[in-house]
């Protein structure tokens, strides 16, 4: 059983999502908060497997409390749902420490299959982001110089770059490359200079049209 808590200033999102999810096999909404500093205060005697995390709200937003779950519950994962879906928003949620993002007017059937996905520990984008992605990828202000070329990477500046591409945080990269976070960041930098790509779209481009995601 997936335990899942609510955290939005909305109480009427909140009964929406309830309701949705409250048939669902293997899915129970074991609580809500309307706030960070509430959901933080719940989970001390409360477990949970799952966060559904608005962004803006009061006393304490969402990236402020996925930062302190991430410190507190590193074992409980964060889904994000809101209204923003800018790519710098999604972008700093899962570097923040989100394991998905998806938008309030995703469906039904998505959103489960949203929550099933990061209770795994896999990463998860919603359709209307990922097209939104897609076509920013595609327009010639996500462009990089095509100068460059991956042979100006480093061995271990291409394994970053390969998994910043595939969706993962500079600490979940850290962890896998066995190595800090803080050197991550410093390979991001690098690969950003040497690639000239303008944001993590721009980087993601570069990595696809090098074919290095085709493996």
């Amino acid at each position: 059983m997936i335990r899942v808590v609510l955290t939005d200033d909305h109480a009427i999102i909140r009964d929406g999502i309830n309701s949705l999810l409250r048939d669902e096999p293997g899915l129970e909404v074991v609580g809500e908060a309307a706030n960070g500093q509430q959901l933080l205060d719940f989970l001390e005697t409360t477990p949970a497997d799952v966060i559904l995390l608005d962004l803006n709200m009061p006393i304490m937003d969402g990236f402020t409390t996925i930062g302190h779950l991430r410190r507190l519950y590193p074992q409980i994962k964060v889904l994000v749902l809101s209204m923003l879906d800018h790519e710098r928003y999604v972008a700093q949620a899962l570097e923040t420490g989100a394991l998905g993002y998806a938008l309030k007017n995703t469906g039904r059937a998505e959103l489960i299959y949203a929550i099933t996905t990061v209770a795994t520990g896999q990463a998860f984008l919603c359709t209307a982001i990922g097209m939104a992605l897609l076509r920013r990828l595609q327009s010639p202000e996500t462009s990089v110089n095509e100068t460059p070329k991956t042979s100006s990477l480093s061995k271990r500046e291409l394994e970053v770059l390969k998994l910043i591409a595939e969706g993962m945080t500079n600490a979940e990269i850290a962890d896998k490359l066995f190595t800090s976070k803080r050197t991550i960041e410093t390979h991001r930098q690098n690969i950003i200079e040497k690639t000239q790509a303008k944001n993590t779209a721009a980087l993601i481009k570069f990595a696809v049209s090098n074919g290095m995601l085709s493996e």
